[in-house]
């Protein structure tokens, strides 16, 4: 009950909250300034050579934790979300509200806790009003970086809005490990006692929950996900994507998990970025659901992602703009080192898109003309780019075949054969057909062309083989964007359904061929073979007997 009458005084104006408790000071929608500054005087983040606010986590928040993530079952929910995804955890709206309350209980003792009024979505008919409540004026930063302001209601009319009615509340307790007391039975066991890290949501009441971990990721992708489940309703295809137009304003979108390509890729000099990572498809088009960069660092530089290291690390240098970096190797002069996996593969960068020099200030864009599946193949063998027919492509989205790279979860140290369906599986918890056939239905209509390109290994698989060159892979992409691969001969691989160019322009021709890439052609074949098998296996046991045949028989070792 005090869970949700807090709840509605959040709602209310922040006079009102500030009346909670006479010991916190509330600060409402702090300007970027004071967050910095508050930043570094509640010594969450040091100040790096270059300007960036560096912080470090401990190992068990550097990644996201999908098997500590809950979803409310009740209402409506109870039919949407798919239940037997692995990624979909249970909760009961009883243990949420004693969750929602042991945060309120803690987030009301805190000196001071900052609250934001944001908006997730680039189109105002689909936006999403967010309430973003924490202690930590770091994960306050975060959210100002990576959500839009809200639209202005004097330019605007709010009635447009399909989610106007009620906000999404997000509490975000980083430093504050659950007390378990009150959850035994309840919660997943680790080592003997219930894990103190959790994210929860409930997507009737709109609230969410982000309490003892302080991996910055888990406030996006909470979003994320709630976004993953509302839009379906409304016509509205969501997508883990980045999104670019190039210089005749046609619209392309990379589709892929983390660590995949998408914002190297999307970062092109002839490119302007509509958005990094996660996107929307409606009837007016694309539009970002973001408002920054979440880019992984590892091993970048300034070859390869010139405009990605100019954003965090370049001319802004020595002026604190209130750049994140997390869990990267800096050195007592404040120094960093990129190429220092010690701490984990998954080092981030959190910008505002605005530092990019390329960017579309509307961060909308027309239906998309190309498609891009990005997977990283860890096995070696798929072809670095392949054009798919419809259904080909239907198949590879619902299967979302890419490698779980190390760092993007806690417990991943290196890359893992993975299907993700919709290449995002843990934040698309609907039922397959919900987004299957709106992609289906938008495809289709606009006649986007879609390819699959490999951005994982060749010559072997990891371990043997090595990593695809980004220059190799960059002129792929640029050839399908331009539609220069429109008028070169294919072959068919019969193995993976896939059909393949035997030339591109520029490109020597062996580099296409992934079996020509091995020394050994019988081990090729065994790999291969096994991969198929693992798709079809896959297949049957997640999707058999529910997909039309004409999108069945176009998966691998079928």
């Amino acid at each position: 009950m005090f869970a949700r009458i807090l709840l509605r005084l959040l709602m209310m104006s922040p006079l009102t909250l500030r009346r909670l408790e006479s010991n916190t000071r509330l600060i409402a929608n702090p300007s970027r300034q004071t967050m910095i500054d508050d930043v570094m005087n509640a010594r969450e983040a040091i100040v790096t050579k270059t300007g960036a606010l560096a912080a470090w986590f401990p190992s068990t928040d550097t990644g996201r934790i999908p098997k500590d993530t809950y979803i409310v079952k009740h209402g409506p929910s109870v039919e949407a979300v798919d239940w037997t995804s692995p990624n979909a955890h249970p909760m009961t709206p009883e243990m949420f509200d004693c969750l929602f309350d042991q945060a309120l209980e803690i987030l009301s003792a805190k000196r001071k806790l900052y609250v934001l009024d944001r908006s997730v979505g680039a189109q105002e008919q689909y936006a999403l009003p967010l309430k973003v409540m924490t202690d930590s004026p770091l994960t306050s930063l975060f959210a100002d970086t990576m959500f839009r302001p809200c639209f202005d209601r004097a330019q605007h009319d709010s009635s447009k809005s399909v989610f106007a009615d009620q906000p999404f509340t997000l509490l975000v307790l980083p430093h504050d490990p659950l007390r378990t007391e009150n959850f035994e039975g309840e919660l997943r066991i680790e080592h003997g006692a219930i894990v103190p890290r959790v994210v929860a949501m409930d997507m009737e009441r709109r609230m969410g929950i982000v309490l003892g971990t302080k991996y910055l990721g888990a406030v996006k992708k909470t979003l994320f996900t709630a976004m993953n489940h509302l839009l379906p309703d409304h016509g509205v295809l969501p997508l883990h994507c980045s999104a670019v137009s190039d210089n005749c304003g046609e619209t392309h979108l990379f589709l892929g998990l983390s660590g995949t390509g998408k914002t190297t890729l999307s970062t092109a000099a002839n490119l302007s970025l509509i958005g990094d990572d996660e996107h929307l498809w409606s009837s007016d088009g694309i539009a970002n659901i973001e408002n920054g960069c979440y880019a992984k660092l590892i091993r970048l530089s300034t070859e390869k992602e010139p405009q990605i290291y100019e954003a965090a690390f370049g001319s802004r240098s020595n002026v604190t703009n209130g750049v994140i970096i997390e869990n990267t190797m800096v050195y007592p002069d404040g120094s960093v080192d990129l190429d220092d996996d010690r701490l984990t593969e998954n080092s981030r960068a959190a910008y505002p898109l605005s530092f990019l020099e390329n960017t579309v200030p509307s961060a909308t864009g027309s239906h998309p003309q190309t498609i891009l599946f990005l997977t990283a193949d860890a096995e070696g063998v798929l072809p670095p780019i392949s054009k798919l027919t419809l259904h080909q492509a239907l198949l590879w989205f619902l299967m979302g075949y890419t490698s779980k790279l190390a760092g993007t979860e806690t417990g991943v140290i290196e890359p893992q054969p993975n299907f993700s369906r919709f290449f995002g599986a843990p934040f698309m918890l609907r039922r397959p057909h919900d987004y299957l056939d709106l992609f289906q239905k938008f495809v289709t209509a606009h006649g986007s062309d879609i390819y699959l390109v490999n951005t994982g290994w060749a010559g072997g698989p990891y371990g043997v083989g090595k990593r695809m060159d980004i220059s190799l892979t960059r002129s792929l992409v640029t050839s399908a964007l331009t539609g220069a691969l429109e008028s070169v001969p294919y072959r068919e691989d019969r193995r993976f359904h896939l059909f393949v160019p035997e030339s591109c322009p520029g490109i020597d021709p062996m580099l296409l061929n992934p079996e020509r890439q091995w020394s050994d052609r019988d081990a090729y074949a065994r790999r291969a073979d096994a991969l198929a098998a693992k798709f079809a296996a896959t297949f049957e046991k997640n999707f058999g007997g529910t997909v039309a045949e004409e999108i069945a028989r176009e998966c691998p070792g079928r």
